[in-house]
């Protein structure tokens, strides 16, 4: 599947290349850290698709973070985080570096939505 905008980066590209960072990211985190994202479905997507955008997705978003926080540990829902890769490409207007360097931000920023923390707490941390 090649992502609408750019027929030059097909989704195979993009999904390896967010791989990629993710495993890189996940190995730079502190212990603690690392084990959290390890109890997170991590899903790489293209585009958000009509049923997302249908429950208020925007469709130029990059990530979102959804089910169980850090502390809720009751919720029947398993936390998961998704990436919209083509979001990603768009926005970097096709810069590989700067794409893998985004992908690193929305994970950090969605991880942090996980951790519980609010907008503010992430951008003071610097993971917005």
């Amino acid at each position: 599947m090649s992502h609408q905008g750019n027929p030059d980066a097909p989704f195979a590209h993009l999904l390896r290349l967010a791989e990629e960072e993710f495993q890189s990211l996940r190995t730079s985190l502190p212990h603690p850290l690392r084990l959290s994202l390890d109890t997170i479905a991590i899903l790489f997507e293209d585009l958000p698709g009509p049923d997302q955008l249908a429950d208020g997705i925007e469709d130029t978003q990059l990530g979102l973070f959804e089910g169980a926080s850090s502390s809720d540990t009751n919720s029947p829902h398993p936390p998961r985080i998704t990436l919209w890769l083509g979001n990603h490409w768009d926005m970097c207007e096709g810069i590989e570096t700067d794409y893998r360097n985004e992908i690193r931000t929305t994970l950090l920023h969605e991880l942090g939505h996980f951790l519980e923390l609010d907008e503010s707490q992430i951008n003071e941390r610097g993971l917005g």
